[in-house]
């Protein structure tokens, strides 16, 4: 016999894995990962689609709502019981340490959540307990992020997307002006900053070395990046700025501005480096 929540949660993981992280359905256009965790009982890993909410740093927070059951997920006793899991957020893989959230910290952190999203609050109303709130620390390992790309070149056009989804929720954001408008803003723009900082920061550090040796014509494009960089955090900063503003009408074509010349560097990074990494 069939489980009904299994079939549901192997179609989303069977459509994530495919479309690197998208998905339709009820979960279209929210943040989503895979969680697998080690049973408690049965020590067999499982896989679980669950909503996260980034938080700076190293790590992410997911929230065992169960949609208000009175009882745990079982991927939260599953992860109380065996502290490291693996994250898959259709990009990147990573392992990573659970750390259920206690006190003043849990109750920060959930009300973060609530604030950018109220379905948090109406799912604590329909049960007597405390959604826990745990945090995902990434493990730090060696050498570059596990992406889940053929190539080096689809790695980077896979990474770019990422960015791409997150300028444009930053802009369809502005354009709906819903209640939750300011925290929402705040998320993506994080989530956007954070990454693309990293990004780079790895490209500097190693690909355009790799790059440059192998390939020393290539030596006039790379340089232009490198420089290219640096105006980019420029405007990542004046991003930010711009979106911690309360103006909506002096904010929309401000942000239309800097998201269109950080779309362009996207464009011509891939024009540039995805040829050298194929050719590598």
């Amino acid at each position: 016999m069939t489980n009904p929540i299994q079939d549901f949660n192997q179609r989303i993981i069977d459509e994530f894995r495919a479309h690197h992280g998208r998905v339709g359905g009820p979960f279209e256009g929210g943040r989503l990962i895979l969680l697998t965790t080690t049973g408690a009982r049965t020590g067999t890993p499982h896989t679980t689609p669950v909503g996260y909410l980034p938080d700076g740093g190293d790590r992410i927070l997911v929230i065992a709502s169960a949609g208000g059951s009175p009882r745990h997920p079982d991927w939260y006793r599953n992860l109380v019981a065996h502290p490291q899991v693996t994250v898959e957020s259709g990009v990147f893989t990573y392992e990573a340490k659970a750390v259920v959230l206690a006190g003043e910290e849990r109750d920060r952190a959930f009300a973060r959540a609530v604030e950018s999203d109220r379905g948090w609050a109406a799912y604590q109303e329909k049960t007597d307990r405390v959604l826990p709130v745990v945090a995902l620390h990434e493990i730090a390992r060696p050498g570059p992020p596990n992406i889940n790309a053929s190539s080096p070149g689809e790695a980077i056009r896979l990474v770019h997307d990422v960015f791409r989804r997150e300028l444009a929720l930053i802009r369809k954001e502005l354009s709906s002006g819903t209640s939750t408008l300011g925290a929402q803003l705040r998320v993506n723009c994080l989530t956007f900053c954070q990454g693309l900082h990293n990004h780079h920061t790895g490209e500097d550090v190693a690909m355009f070395p790799f790059l440059a040796d192998r390939h020393p014509e290539a030596a006039p494009a790379i340089d232009r990046l490198r420089t290219e960089h640096e105006r980019i955090a420029t405007l990542v900063e004046e991003l930010r700025q711009t979106l911690s503003r309360t103006d909506l009408d002096a904010v929309r074509p401000e942000v239309d501005r800097l998201t269109t010349e950080l779309e362009a560097h996207l464009t011509y990074e891939e024009e540039q480096l995805i040829p050298l990494l194929d050719r590598a």
